[in-house]
Order: structure tokens, then sequence, then C-alpha cells
């Protein structure tokens, strides 16, 4: 039986909710039966591969490697993401530097299986590595089946926090975001920015990402989030966004099904 959640609120209630419990919803997770197997099959068998042929023909392993890093759609990818992980990093040309989504290229530097002689999942704590985020990203999975809004909201604290540490302009910080699809949304949203806003020029898009920024922040880094009030203020305005929008379409869906039952009775 697959894990699911306690999740009886939605909106910032229920996130409230899902931070107060999580560490012990984490840990049940973490003890079901299927998650523990797949963590031994895995400790027992990363330190064998040698290759990204290898790694794409073992579908567990490839499971737990993919959902490390919310790649998890990928599964039956296998000819692209060994491209991914042969290519490797350091070449600007590789497959990994020219995709949009950032989760690729941290994915192929993880395993170096392009990049260096000897690969990284022959590093004693890398299989430690590897199973920390799987288990984080497993459960934000599971919390994401049951309400989205509160998948990316997680995914927004782990990952900007981190990223706003990282050495790096603030353009570039600023092109992750938008090269990350969640944090893309979590700030789209918070931002009140429309849908279409990822159809626009890059360097608009960054133009007015920083702008909208510095008006509710203060400033336009992504340093600033290494301040968890910032992160904090980041995810509320999210979540309330996403509710009332959430909220505007079921409205606007049921106001259509009633204008089609009236007709109907016509």
């Amino acid at each position: 039986m697959s894990f699911s959640p306690i999740l009886p609120f939605s909106g910032y209630s229920g996130w409230a909710f899902l931070k107060r419990t999580m560490a012990n919803q984490q840990t049940a997770q973490q003890n079901t039966a299927s998650a523990k197997r797949e963590e031994a099959y895995f400790r027992a068998n990363i330190g064998k591969i040698n290759s990204a042929a290898e790694l794409v023909d073992d579908r567990r392993l490839l499971s737990v490697a993919l959902t490390a890093f919310g790649l998890e759609g990928d599964l039956k990818n296998k000819a692209f993401i060994r491209k991914v992980l042969e290519d490797g990093t350091l070449n600007p040309a590789s497959l990994a530097n020219r995709l949009a989504n950032k989760q690729y290229h941290q994915l192929s530097a993880a395993f170096g299986f392009g990049d260096l002689g000897v690969p990284r999942n022959k590093i004693s704590d890398f299989a430690d590595q590897i199973i920390s985020q799987y288990n984080s990203r497993s459960f934000e999975t599971a919390v994401g089946a049951q309400n989205n809004n509160f998948r990316i909201a997680l995914n927004a604290e782990r990952d900007l926090a981190q990223l706003a540490a990282k050495p790096g302009t603030e353009n570039l910080k600023w092109f992750t975001i938008l090269g990350n699809p969640p944090l893309r949304e979590a700030f789209q949203t918070a931002l009140g920015l429309p849908s279409g806003f990822a159809g626009i020029n890059l360097d608009q898009q960054l133009a007015v990402i920083k702008a909208k920024t510095r008006a509710a922040f203060g400033s336009d880094t992504i340093s600033q989030f290494t301040d968890p009030t910032k992160v904090e203020k980041l995810v509320r305005t999210y979540l309330v966004r996403a509710e009332i929008a959430g909220q505007s379409q079921s409205s606007y869906a049921g106001s259509i099904a009633l204008q089609l039952l009236s007709a109907g009775r016509r």
C-alpha cells in the first residue's frame, strides 16, 4: 500500500498543519515496507553500476535516482535519460546544459558519468545523499497527489534557500529559477504574473520578475532568500493566491455547469 499523508485542510491553514506534523509523517512514510525495500535495494546495488547504460537498464535504481531529482515522470524515457547522463555537464553543448529544466543538470552532475573517470556513485556516502533526497522528494510527491500547491511550496522552501546560498551572479540564479518549473510556478503565482508570462522573451521575463520581486520584497536579489522569513512570505503569498485562483476556477466551472443544466431544462 502506498503512503498517503494526512492533509485535512487546504490553503494556508492546511499548510500550517502539514508543517507541524511533517517530521512524524515523513518518518511514517520511510518506515513503510515498500520504502524500506527500495532503500535496501538501492544501497546494495548502486555501487555496482559502472555506466549510464547500466543505470537506465535497472528500473528500480533508475526510479530512485530520478525521484531524488523530481524527474520520476521520465522513468520510461530511458534513451533520453541515458543521453543526459552520458553527456555530463562540463561541456557547454551537453544535453543537460541545453535543457531549460536544470534538474537534469543536477542529476547528471550528481552521477558524473560524463564528467569523471570514476562515477560518483562509487563514493562511499553517495547512497546516503541520494536516499536523503529520494525520501524528501517521495514525500513531496505523496503530498502533491492530494494537494499540488503544497508540493510546490515544499519544493520552494528547500530549493530556494539552497539556491540563495550558492555562489554566482544574481542573474544566473534568476535564470535557474526560470528553468525550474516548481520554483517558477511559486514565484509566478506569488507575484501575480499571468499564465502567459513564460511565453515572452527570456530577457523580458528576467526584467519583469526582478521588478515584481523588488516591489514585493524590497530587493530583486535571490540572495535575500537566505532569510527564512522571506522564504516564508513567498510561500504564504503563493499558497493564498493559488487557493484564490483555484476557487475562482471552481466557481467559473460551476457557473458554466449551471448554465448548461438550465439550458437543458428549457
